[in-house]
């Protein structure tokens, strides 16, 4: 059981743009362009948070791709328990399936549990995973994953072969630098990562997103 007092402490987190300013910030929980189609509970600003080693580990993999003449994309870093909550409701009990189309269009939405797309406990609650892509600086586009972000299906799976080999080397691009950094991948979403090491393995917080959680 966790102590109250543990789970809206922020300060062991940072505003990851302060960070990593070779980025750009898509908040997709912030915004309705997301597989439940409203904005989640507990984003209360369009902005990223990282626990402090999460951070630093992510600059350097920034700083190595900007090298490369990528920048990283962010869709998703520290998300509160309370997000995952609204997806689980919306799965048990919403029969809206809205998004289903864009999203997850050959699964039922209970599915995504079960095959662990949407988990009951996030690592992000955790606050030391993030959801990204690459841009490629030379033309500002984001780099061709072969399947967008949040699409649940084996297409996404990073190790899926039925895509072209630029997509698959792009997966790969991106897995090597962060595997380099300290990130562990997990084996259905090729955007998904977390810091080996992280400081709170335990801890599941709820603070919301907003700048406001980490003015001390």
């Amino acid at each position: 059981m966790k102590r109250p007092e543990q789970i809206y402490d922020s300060s062991g987190f940072v505003m990851l743009a302060d960070y990593v300013p070779h980025s750009v910030q898509e908040i997709r929980y912030h915004s309705t362009y997301n597989f439940i189609g409203d904005r989640i509970n507990g984003y209360e600003e369009p902005c990223a948070f990282l626990t402090l080693d999460a951070a630093r580990a992510l600059k350097e993999a920034s700083n190595e791709l900007y090298v490369m003449g990528y920048m990283l994309k962010i869709f998703d870093a520290y998300r509160p328990a309370r997000a995952v909550r609204h997806f689980v409701l919306w799965g048990i009990e919403d029969q809206d399936i809205r998004m289903k189309q864009y999203f997850y269009p050959e699964l039922e939405k209970q599915e995504l549990f079960k095959r662990g797309y949407i988990a009951k406990e996030s690592t992000h609650s955790r606050g030391s995973t993030v959801d990204l892509t690459l841009l490629e600086m030379a033309t500002g586009r984001e780099v061709d994953m072969g399947s967008p972000f949040d699409f649940f299906g084996e297409i996404s799976h990073p190790d899926y072969t039925g895509i072209t080999d630029e997509q698959y080397q792009n997966r790969m691009t991106l897995r090597r630098v962060m595997l380099r950094c300290g990130f562990l991948p997990i084996d259905c979403e090729w955007w998904h990562f977390t810091l080996s090491d992280e400081p709170y393995p335990d801890t599941y917080f709820d603070f919301p997103v907003a700048a406001s959680s980490l003015r001390r």
